[in-house]
């Protein structure tokens, strides 16, 4: 079975994507964990370029690594002059990787109106550099930069240019779709010819622009390419690179190649959600393989389907990449949805009236502006309110708030609170001043129940989102409202809808607290 080098680049491509930054310790943490997972190789960072990178290279040099070899990320040396005077070659061999990849210009757009000087110069720039480096003891690895684009322009000299750099003594040349609009059948007829024609190992860069990073990586692996260069999740420059979390299980589960160490592909989902935590960065729910949605299913068709075989609607099993499936409630469901959320909470219900009268209640309230595919919590209590003896922890009888402007002291806003505790005939009267109306409810519910229900102490209201469902009714628009609440590592999501907010904030806020309880 062929092996296909990982070479991952989202220490240093991938943080030229916008909004994804890394601090040298965050560099340190996501290589550490690369190297877990089994890349073959890490590159760090442009050790000339900030002083961030060149601390990561050298924390990078104290440490034993597993699986993966750290590369230094350079360019070609400049025209004036040679490698040996050249400060960022210095500066790669002063990181200490043990693999140094430079890229040089293939492109004769790129050689004559950006790096201003002549074809012939390029090519000695290349060799030279490449030659300089392996003297020095570092493995070498050639991008070849706008390979593509330049192998359309001028495939002659496109050729040179990769003949110039195994001359040098590279490793590998790595063809590079650096504006990222190349098209699938460009790729496997450029890559078809070059692998043809110079007969030397290939790696393959390539950028999303035009969407199709994956396929094109995909592609040129299929032939010949023996790395794969990417980054996690896609992110990088512009519309970032090809993403390695849908190019490594294609190519394990579907293509028949190894890239990875036995058995570590269950662990994708655990390492692209550790890089976006580590990135402080919202996880895309929707990315193939790894997105939290990706085996999520909403329509009531499928997830009948899926109860009886997951197979009809998944291409792979999810736990393979480390996933799950989930099934997601709304007023598309049908009775295998809300069957299929009773197993997940351990709920006892049957196939009749009670899935049937909560399946209705959902599509009335979603006709009222619920959604329920971000409230699970308040899917979970109309299923845990069917079951016979159920009694919940305590009955809302009526709720009063006033918001008021006070001289001295600005606004604020009062809430009272009457409810009841089934069991016993005591109504619990509490009243709370808070920052805003729903805050003051918040505290005042919090008031009466803490001596019945001491674990209430524990919970916090972790966000609160507001949705306008219909701007153009203005002030009287009806309004959807979501709250999370969190105790300890615990989190939960419940729902409200209404015309006047502080309805839809109650409903929302008093099913948190009941699930909180009682799930």
């Amino acid at each position: 079975m062929t092996h296909i080098q990982i070479y991952d680049t989202t220490l240093r491509d991938g943080t030229q994507s916008e909004g994804f930054n890394l601090s040298a310790e965050d560099k340190v943490r996501v290589a550490r964990k690369l190297d877990e997972f089994g890349v073959a190789y890490i590159e760090g960072g442009w050790p000339g370029s900030n002083p961030k990178d060149v601390e990561f290279f050298s924390r990078a040099r104290d440490i034993a690594w597993k699986n993966a070899q750290i590369a230094a990320f350079g360019a070609t040396c400049r025209v004036k002059g040679g490698p040996e005077d050249d400060a960022n070659i210095r500066a790669l061999l002063d990181s200490g990787a043990p693999v140094c990849t430079i890229f040089g210009k293939t492109w004769t757009l790129h050689v004559t109106d950006v790096l201003l000087t002549t074809l012939e110069d390029n090519l000695r720039i290349i060799e030279q550099s490449v030659a300089y480096l392996k003297a020095q003891g570092r493995r070498v690895m050639y991008d070849a930069e706008h390979f593509f684009d330049g192998y359309k322009a001028d495939r002659a000299y496109s050729l040179e240019t990769l003949q110039a750099a195994m001359r040098g003594g590279a490793e590998i040349l790595v063809l590079c779709d650096t504006n990222g609009g190349l098209l699938p059948w460009e790729a496997e007829s450029i890559v078809r010819d070059v692998r043809q024609t110079v007969k030397f190992p290939l790696g393959i860069h390539a950028h999303n622009d035009g969407e199709s990073a994956v396929i094109n990586s995909l592609v040129a692996v299929r032939e010949g390419a023996v790395q794969v260069q990417g980054t996690i999740n896609g992110v990088g420059e512009r519309a970032g690179n090809a993403n390695l979390c849908s190019i490594m299980p294609n190519l394990e589960l579907k293509m028949g190649y190894t890239c990875l160490p036995q058995g570590n592909l269950a662990k994708l989902y655990e390492l692209s959600h550790f890089v976006d935590e580590v990135a402080n960065i919202t996880p895309n729910d929707h990315l193939p393989y790894i997105g939290k949605s990706s085996f999520a299913h909403k329509g009531g068709v499928h997830v009948a389907a899926t109860r009886r075989s997951s197979q009809s609607y998944q291409h792979i099993k999810p736990e393979n990449v480390g996933n799950k499936m989930r099934v997601v409630v709304s007023d598309l469901s049908g009775r295998g949805n809300l069957l299929s959320k009773a197993e997940e909470y351990g709920l006892e219900m049957d196939t009749g009236d009670e899935v049937a009268d909560v399946l209705s209640e959902i599509k009335t309230l979603e006709a009222r502006g619920f959604s329920f595919e971000a409230a699970e919590a308040s899917v979970a209590l109309m299923l845990k309110r069917q079951e016979m003896y159920y009694q919940p922890p305590f009955e809302m009888i009526d709720f009063t708030v006033n918001v008021e402007h006070r001289a001295g002291r600005g606004i604020f806003a009062e809430a009272t609170v009457k409810v009841r505790v089934p069991g016993s005939d005591e109504i619990l009267h509490t009243a709370a001043e808070g920052n805003g109306p729903v805050n003051a409810l918040d505290l005042a519910l919090r008031k009466a129940l803490p001596p019945r229900y001491p674990a209430l102490d524990k919970f916090h209201l972790a966000d609160y989102k507001v949705r306008v469902l219909d701007g153009n009714n203005g002030t009287s628009a009806l309004t959807r409202v979501l709250i999370d609440t969190q105790n300890g590592t615990r989190r939960w999501t419940t729902v409200g809808a209404s015309a006047n907010i502080i309805e839809a904030s109650w409903r929302a806020l008093a099913d948190a607290v009941e699930y909180g309880l009682t799930m």
